[in-house]
């Protein structure tokens, strides 16, 4: 589903150069439910970004779903993005602004939707992720853990193969980080959806199919 073989990824200032990852070899299967734990400044958001093609890398090869993405311009990304990719994210991101249902609705707007059926598919993703009763509700009127199932139902309402999530139980605490774990098993085991996951808990970890691990921008499991 996803392949990065031998990537560097090299951060460049005028001054300073710093090596982010270094020779990362990983495949992540259709399927699979995958946790990336490391110590802070490791390079775990930045390799989530390079799967969530966000950035790219400095050298080596990334493929999604066998497709050398890297011979993409902007405009081809972005379209991969939106059509194929969800992202969660530690903080919300949640327009203050908007009601539940209509910052569900965003990444919709980039398809060629109807308004009738962009309002359908933002209605399935709340109710899948137990929010149907705060649909019209604002994100200031729900406690962060409601904050974060909207973030998710953004995430899946246009149905992605891949979801990358950063730290997306962090800001909240065990209880509601089991919640959003086990929304997250549930798009894995019965949509077959592939999750690959940034935490620093050891514990939700341990739920997840097998754990990658780096060190100082190398992978060393």
């Amino acid at each position: 589903m996803i392949k990065l073989e031998n990537v560097n990824k090299v951060y460049r200032t005028e001054r300073v150069e710093t090596l982010a990852l270094q020779n990362i070899n990983l495949e992540v299967a259709r399927g699979e439910l995958v946790s990336i734990m490391g110590p802070s400044g490791c390079g775990k958001s930045t390799l989530l970004n390079l799967m969530g093609l966000l950035d790219a890398p400095s050298a080596g090869r990334l493929a999604l779903e066998g497709e050398d993405v890297q011979k993409h311009g902007d405009r081809r990304l972005a379209r991969i993005r939106n059509e194929k990719l969800g992202f969660v994210f530690q903080s919300f991101h949640l327009v203050p602004d908007l009601k539940v249902v209509d910052n569900v609705e965003i990444p919709l707007l980039y398809r060629k939707l109807s308004a009738s059926q962009r309002r359908k598919l933002a209605l399935e993703a709340i109710d899948r992720v137990g929010l149907g009763s705060r649909v019209h509700h604002f994100p200031t009127q729900l406690s962060g853990g409601q904050q974060q199932r909207v973030a998710i139902a953004r995430a899946i309402v246009g149905r992605p193969r891949v979801l990358l999530a950063d730290e997306p139980t962090g800001n909240l605490d065990s209880q509601m980080g089991d919640e959003i774990m086990a929304i997250l098993e549930d798009l894995n085991r019965n949509d077959g959806t592939t999750v690959v996951m940034v935490t620093h808990d050891e514990r939700l970890a341990r739920r997840t199919h097998r754990i990658v691990r780096l060190f100082d921008g190398r992978q060393v499991a």
